[in-house]
């Protein structure tokens, strides 16, 4: 494959369909937000507008056991995909519904299935066991973890960024968005991460839980007839930021309303700080230490709040954020490093490009 070709990367989301054309020194070229159901023609009148598409891609949140990396998408590995969706019930059926579309729509372009779970792969079997009875972790129950698209772009970035190889530095990445996970990168690998079997699993999210002791779901389904059903929904949408303060999921319009002396907002951020913290912490002692933590994502970017707090509560493991530098990184989208002066762990902020993370292994599959 030419190293000079364009990439066309399809994200399907829960809300909008992202179209992105990466040219081959990683320019963005052309760029679409469509309605999670677009309407007939608007893809292939995208392309045709577009430059030169020499391959397609598709971001796909869960690969199941199976795929390790970014694989060639053909019937049978569509139907391979289909059978693990339900573990990712509402990302995978409309991601895989749309690469359908897109190879009946471009049927001579090579088209590529990148995953989310494919960076995990490399964490060891202690981090991804769950302590359960054996016959089950039989049945496929482990831990895979999440956004790891962007977990393996921030770390690279956020290396170059501090003038070291990635294969050198331990690194915390924060993807802190709608959904939000931490993954420990030692030496440009995934070596533990907070989500598990699904995206439900660790850090407190805009409308997901994160970890919950399950003797409590399981007290909710005996003494109060909480059905499986309930439990999902509750669990998915009506927990995080938006459950614990019972007025949005946005973390802005938490924080503005803490600021404003509402005592259940201040309780969601105190509760999701703390979960965050904690898990970086976590992520260090996954690595024996820690040269940087790099904060991504829309909140990870967007929120010097949301820094500051979590950089205050580490100063034992030596993070520290510069508060001018931190509270100015709000006014622009530059990369950025932030780190406090005389502060041993680098603090960086960096915006999440999971197009480029995409073509990137998309031209790597191609070549080989």
């Amino acid at each position: 494959m030419d190293r000079g070709v364009n990439v066309l990367v399809v994200n399907v989301g829960s809300s909008s369909v992202k179209l992105r054309v990466v040219g081959a020194d990683d320019e963005l070229l052309a760029s679409a937000d469509l309605p999670a159901q677009p309407e007939d023609g608007a893809i292939d009148a995208f392309v045709a507008s577009s430059p030169s598409i020499g391959a397609i891609a598709h971001r796909i949140v869960h690969g199941g056991p199976s795929h390790h990396g970014a694989v060639l998408l053909n019937d049978a590995v569509l139907a391979d995909l289909d059978e693990v969706s339900a573990l990712a019930p509402l990302h995978n059926p409309p991601a895989l519904d749309m690469a359908r579309e897109v190879r009946r729509l471009q049927p001579d372009l090579p088209t590529v299935a990148c995953f989310d779970t494919a960076f995990h792969a490399t964490i060891p079997i202690w981090s991804r066991t769950y302590a359960i009875p054996h016959r089950w972790t039989e049945l496929g129950l482990r831990r895979y973890g999440f956004h790891g698209l962007n977990h393996a772009y921030a770390s690279r970035r956020a290396a170059s960024l501090l003038g070291r190889p990635v294969e050198d530095v331990l690194l915390v990445t924060c993807h802190l968005g709608a959904g939000a996970s931490l993954a420990a990168v030692a030496g440009g690998r995934s070596v533990d991460t907070t989500m598990g079997f699904t995206p439900l699993e660790g850090l407190v999210m805009a409308t997901r839980s994160g970890s919950v002791d399950p003797g409590g779901l399981l007290w909710l389904q005996r003494e109060h007839g909480v059905s499986a059903d309930d439990l999902d929904d509750a669990l998915n949408h009506e927990s995080g930021l938006l459950g614990l303060s019972q007025r949005s999921a946005d973390v802005r319009d938490v924080l503005a309303a803490a600021a404003a002396g509402d005592d259940r907002a201040e309780l969601a951020i105190a509760v999701y700080v703390h979960r965050l913290r904690a898990g970086i912490a976590a992520m260090a002692t996954a690595m024996g230490g820690v040269d940087g933590v790099v904060f991504t994502g829309g909140v990870g970017e967007n929120s010097s709040a949301v820094r500051r707090a979590a950089c205050d509560g580490l100063g034992f493991i030596g993070v520290g954020v510069d508060r001018p530098a931190n509270e100015a990184a709000e006014r622009h989208d530059d990369d950025v490093v932030l780190t406090a002066r005389g502060a041993a762990t680098q603090v960086v902020r960096v915006g999440a490009r999971e197009e480029l993370e995409i073509a990137r292994q998309v031209r790597e599959l191609l070549e080989a």
